[in-house]
């Protein structure tokens, strides 16, 4: 039996996240715990949270999931999975153990499709040396599935969205442009290449990426989901009292996500994005209006974003590279605070 998972959702991946505009009205009711050993909670809105064991432990606790981004039930549990440890990765922790979160219609879809999600996020959490000790599942359509994930870091080495500086470099080590290809695969308009790229870069690991943060020992990122690159570089720029100019004509794009922007194939939490954002974003008056939706695609599985001092970035550059990476670029730098906190500019 083919089973097409696409054919159950409107939306898929992170691009069905609530809009950022709507999460920050509901955090504003959520209580803060006070404990001296919460390292980062959700004050700056990072990546994950950080709990300090010891002088020398720290735990990364995340979670995430969302309905299928892909049609095939293997290839979706290894996105979901992917994408849910990526946070870990974002703070510069190492990821150890998870549970899996799966919503799962038994009426809808047979038991093969639930043990095939199962398995592909399985064998990517095993990729990643993330042991999967349990989890929970309710019957619920459409059929959601993700990992709540726990990694460890010394306390002193936490990368945060806190910690970029005036004057460093920003770095993407993915292209952007996974929410309008899969949008337009929908359509009928997306490329076969495209969609395969697409899919293979969410199957792709932030690991070798984390590893070379750590090295050069940065101190702010982030990683690319479902607000787009300037939702979470805003949130990266208010977090750590900086500004940021970012030249869109020196990020990366999958394939034919240019030529689908001018045809239309636009998702609509792009303009969930843009809403959000736009208020703190000075456009410049040339922007390319199809880049400019591009910097607000929703991505799945996205990549880094990260600060790095100007002088380092050639050695870094030449190790994303030779760790998989060849699609990683210097897309902007930061300041100190001016009147907006991004200035997107071709």
């Amino acid at each position: 039996m083919k089973i097409d998972l696409l054919q159950m959702v409107e939306y898929g991946g992170c691009s069905a996240k609530i809009s950022p505009k709507q999460l920050e009205e509901i955090l504003k009711y959520l209580p803060l715990p006070k404990d001296p050993n919460i390292l980062v909670d959700i004050d700056t809105h990072d990546d994950a949270g950080v709990y300090r064991v010891n002088d020398d432990l720290a735990l990364v606790l995340t979670t995430d999931f969302f309905p299928p981004v892909c049609s095939d039930p293997y290839e979706f549990g290894q996105i979901a999975a992917a994408n849910s440890i990526s946070d870990v990765y974002a703070m510069g922790g190492d990821p150890v153990l998870a549970l899996n979160i799966m919503m799962f219609p038994v009426a809808k879809l047979p038991m093969e499709a639930y043990a095939e999600i199962l398995k592909g996020g399985f064998d990517k959490a095993t990729e990643a040396g993330v042991r999967i000790i349990g989890g929970h599942t309710i019957d619920d359509f459409p059929p959601k599935y993700g990992l709540a994930v726990v990694g460890y870091i010394h306390p002193e080495k936490i990368v945060t969205n806190a910690g970029v500086r005036p004057g460093d470099s920003l770095i993407l080590t993915k292209p952007l442009g996974m929410g309008i290809i899969l949008a337009g695969q929908r359509l009928g308009m997306s490329s076969v290449r495209d969609v395969n790229e697409a899919k293979c870069l969410m199957k792709l690991l932030n690991k070798s990426g984390a590893e070379v943060m750590k090295k050069y020992n940065i101190k702010g990122a982030t990683d690319i989901t479902g607000f787009g690159l300037a939702g979470h570089a805003l949130k990266m720029a208010r977090a750590s009292k900086v500004s940021m100019v970012i030249n869109m004509k020196r990020v990366p794009y999958i394939g034919d996500s240019y030529t689908l922007t001018d045809e239309g194939c636009i998702p609509g939490a792009s303009f969930r994005n843009l809403e959000y954002a736009e208020k703190d974003i000075e456009f410049a008056s040339n922007l390319d209006y199809n880049l400019k939706m591009i910097a607000f695609d929703a991505q799945t599985s996205g990549g880094l974003l990260f600060s790095a001092p100007t002088e380092k970035v050639n050695k870094i550059l030449e190790d994303l590279n030779s760790v998989g990476l060849p699609d990683s670029r210097v897309i902007g730098y930061s300041t100190s605070s001016q009147e907006k906190s991004i200035y997107l500019n071709n």
